[in-house]
């Protein structure tokens, strides 16, 4: 295997999570006080190996991205999504991990 396919580990957690709050690339960018592009957001969704200060970067952008769009009521029960929960190359990721914040997804 060479390097460049190393470093690819296809779709990640991160982009069902961020389809599923409809939230695109874009509303990452924009909330995030951390220089944070479009090209890096782009990366994480479909795999490409982050640092993990990158992956944290995106972690707290979903958060705060996320964090908007809740009611009061619903900010008591969010879960802090952390680079494990989105990252499958991260260390201590589990594929049986369930989204605790699923019943919070608005529903169309």
């Amino acid at each position: 295997m060479n390097e460049a396919n190393e470093r690819n580990h296809g779709p990640q957690r991160i982009d069902d999570i961020m389809q599923a709050w409809g939230l695109d690339n874009h509303d990452l960018v924009n909330v995030s006080l951390e220089q944070l592009t479009h090209k890096q957001v782009q990366k994480a969704r479909m795999g490409r190996q982050l640092t993990l200060k990158m992956m944290q970067k995106v972690a707290r952008a979903l958060n705060v991205a996320i964090w908007e769009r809740l009611q009061e009521e619903q900010r008591e029960l969010y879960y802090e999504y952390i680079h494990r929960d989105l990252f499958s190359y991260a260390k201590g990721y589990s594929a049986d991990w369930a989204d605790p914040n699923a019943p919070l997804v608005p529903r169309d």
